[in-house]
């Protein structure tokens, strides 16, 4: 029976600071050139002769800002600000590629879902079908009141609108153009047939939409969908959604649970087990020996920074970590920011505290992370996969570019050689790529497929 192949997207941002915080002091960290178009393009040629299914770009709207009152922190060791769109760097990247995929993250609840609809096609044409989104309901207050609001929703009632935000998006994306609605036929001076192109009506509590979508019909209509939400109404949406579900765990069985958890809701929804390829989050030190690969470790340690990777924490689960003693079990409270990193905090039997919290950020994140020579972390990465029931990884960069060049040089090869990575890419969009179907757009089983031509 062949190995199970290893699905691989580096995680990255439009950013300084993004996972592992302040690495951008390094001497030969590069981050700081993220404003240059040449500082991407060079990555995207590097990840594509890496062979990577997809780059995964995080974003946020907001700032840190909880982590002692303040932004002070977050402004002197760049954590995740300034911030830039990830959307700008897609097209430049995918001119330089034929086959990297692009997932990008966009916070639905200050977009509007008939301009976002004519975005992600565009970018959907621009790169062949490359093209994914990460769907984020958002987490910050700050970025609530910077939109004009005193704070931002419930956390379940930001998924009932996203689940609005989705019917529209389905209803344009699949409905309102359909096949064979192009036709481009010189002689009869008719480009679209009208007949075959309708205006999408939509009604809702949060949503009102009356209008023909912008955009004739991408590769794949509607873009590969991500999405991270971990909490119950979280993987309800993305058993629901979802084809590429990323989770953050720190042991194989919990993430093993998590994930057979949202392939049953799955199920549950009408679709299959293997609809959804589970990613995990990890960052890999690696060299060509252990003994190099743990130096390389102490290193990189001298330079990060704890206290920001705290900071950058005290945001996702809405406590502030400074007003803790550093021996101060850290008990459960009220919050409405990541409900899932607030329930693992505050767990009876968790017995977090500032300084567990401060080890476990050795290296200014909280990912697991793989050290050692290429044999020793292709072994770990192949026991996540067979323990946790995983299907890949989202690689995050600690030192750039050089995270990245090292695995790409390293350790893919080591992958290869064992036949857990594939040689080469297969032609096709994004999601023929990771599902292995022959169907660019999403299956019929998919909650998608119910607005097409039903408008």
């Amino acid at each position: 029976m062949p190995k199970k192949q290893i699905r691989l997207n580096a995680f990255n941002m439009n950013c300084v600071g993004h996972i592992n915080h302040g690495l951008w002091t390094h001497p030969r960290d590069r981050s700081t050139d993220y404003t240059s178009l040449e500082y991407w393009t060079d990555q995207a040629k590097l990840l594509e002769r890496g062979k990577f299914d997809g780059l995964f770009l995080a974003d946020i709207v907001g700032v840190y800002d909880v982590y002692q009152g303040s932004a002070d922190l977050t402004l002197r060791e760049s954590i995740q600000l300034p911030v830039n769109d990830p959307l700008l760097l897609v097209s430049a990247m995918a001119g330089v590629t034929r086959h990297l995929g692009f997932g990008v993250t966009v916070n639905l609840t200050y977009e509007a879902p008939y301009l976002f609809a004519r975005r992600m096609s565009t970018l959907d044409h621009l790169t062949h079908g490359r093209i994914g989104w990460n769907i984020v309901t958002g987490y910050l207050d700050s970025a609530a009141r910077a939109m004009g609001l005193r704070e931002q929703p419930e956390h379940d009632q930001r998924y009932e609108r996203a689940e609005e935000f989705m019917q529209v998006l389905y209803k344009l994306w699949e409905g309102s153009w359909e096949d064979g609605a192009v036709l481009r036929d010189r002689q009869r001076r008719v480009f679209a047939d009208p007949a075959k192109v309708h205006p999408v009506k939509h009604d809702g509590r949060y949503y009102q939409v009356d209008g023909y979508h912008l955009s004739e019909p991408s590769p794949q209509r509607t873009p590969l969908l991500y999405q991270a939400g971990a909490s119950d109404r979280g993987q309800q949406f993305a058993a629901r959604h979802a084809e590429c579900v990323f989770i953050s765990s720190q042991k194989p069985e919990a993430a093993r649970k998590l994930v057979a958890d949202l392939r049953d809701q799955a199920e549950m929804a009408g679709r299959q087990r293997n609809d959804l390829k589970i990613f995990m989050g990890i960052s890999v030190i690696v060299a060509p020996t252990e003994a190099e690969a743990r130096e390389k470790y102490a290193e990189y340690c001298r330079y990060a920074n704890p206290e920001a990777g705290l900071a950058h924490f005290s945001a996702g689960t809405g406590f502030d970590f400074s007003t803790y003693g550093i021996d101060q079990p850290i008990k459960p409270a009220s919050s409405n920011a990541m409900q899932s990193a607030v329930k693992a905090l505050t767990a009876p039997d968790a017995g977090w505290t500032v300084r567990k919290l401060l080890d476990q950020l050795a290296l200014g994140g909280r990912y697991v992370t793989i050290v050692g020579s290429p044999q020793q972390v292709a072994d770990q990465m192949e026991a996540w996969i067979r323990d946790a029931d995983i299907d890949g990884f989202n690689l995050t960069r600690t030192v750039a570019p050089e995270s990245f060049e090292d695995f790409v040089n390293l350790v893919i090869p080591e992958l290869q050689a064992r036949g857990s990575y594939k040689l080469d890419y297969e032609d096709g969009t994004l999601r023929e790529k990771l599902f292995d179907t022959g169907q660019a757009t999403l299956p019929a089983r998919h909650p998608a497929a119910g607005f097409r031509q039903l408008v």
